[in-house]
């Protein structure tokens, strides 16, 4: 129950308090988690030295890296007033958005793959006020009360939530009648994943949406929610990725990798450019 408190709590103070306010008590907040936290300083800090390379500021880059989750998290809290009209108008740039026409004229349903980067959450319920609404497949929290919380921020735009347990089936009916599924690539929560190459390092990775994408035939496309600085965002939407040449090769594992790296190189390019956007608080490489 404290947890709960704690989203309400924060519910009111974001949504009472003066946005610079609101963002004021996150980075100071997340300062504090930076100095605290070892193990997730750890991790920030060994994933960008192999994402950025020699010469990048890594401990500079390592706080931006908490600072977002705090701005996340004001922007989580402040969906609500996010997804008005003028708010969109005024604040979010839509890139290549057609592509969503264009598959779902071609009577395809869609994978939306996307990853922890800049602002999934709200992506994803751009794409519902878009009129895509979506499937999205989440873990859910060990408190009731905070994945309650979680979900109905999440549907507001007519986003549907399924558990991981029914997942597949829950998908597979949706993509069949030409609907949209949303997966994120980059972290395997269920440790039944499949080890490939990403960010140049062995990495062990959820493979649903390349076996969606093979069994069904539908399109996998890439979409990011960034941050383009002074409070404005980017919505962008990579060409479709279709399973063509994934099953011209003979073996069922050879397609899923194939596919799987395809879509990666995508993930990869976005998470080069936006390091200190990527919220991954674990180490992603295999040792």
């Amino acid at each position: 129950m404290y947890r709960y408190l704690l989203f309400q709590i924060g519910h009111f103070l974001v949504n009472s308090l003066p946005l610079s306010v609101s963002y004021f008590l996150a980075r100071t907040l997340c300062n504090c988690h930076y100095v605290l936290s070892v193990a997730d300083r750890k991790y920030v800090t060994k994933n960008l030295k192999i994402i950025c390379g020699e010469g990048a500021d890594i401990p500079k880059l390592t706080r931006e890296v908490f600072h977002n989750f705090g701005i996340y998290l004001v922007e989580f809290f402040r969906l609500k007033k996010m997804v008005a009209d003028k708010f969109i108008e005024e604040n979010v740039t839509f890139e290549n958005v057609e592509v969503l026409k264009r598959v779902r004229d071609s009577g395809k349903g869609m994978i939306i793959l996307t990853a922890h980067i800049g602002n999934w959450e709200y992506g994803g319920i751009l794409l519902g006020k878009l009129g895509y609404p979506l499937t999205i497949i989440a873990l859910a929290h060990q408190q009731h009360s905070v994945n309650t919380y979680f979900n109905q921020q999440r549907m507001m735009t007519g986003n549907r939530i399924v558990k991981i347990n029914i997942a597949i089936r829950a998908c597979t009916e949706v993509l069949k009648d030409r609907g949209q599924v949303a997966i994120a690539a980059d972290r395997d929560f269920t440790n039944t994943g499949d080890v490939v190459e990403f960010l140049g390092r062995q990495s062990r990775l959820p493979k649903g949406a390349a076996l969606f994408s093979l069994r069904l035939d539908v399109p996998i496309v890439a979409s990011f929610l960034t941050r383009e600085g002074n409070g404005k965002y980017r919505l962008s939407f990579e060409e479709p990725i279709y399973p063509t040449e994934a099953k011209k090769l003979t073996n069922k594992e050879d397609q899923v990798h194939f596919l799987m790296r395809t879509y990666l190189k995508r993930i990869e390019a976005k998470i080069r450019q936006y390091p200190s956007q990527w919220l991954m608080f674990r180490e992603f490489a295999l040792e």
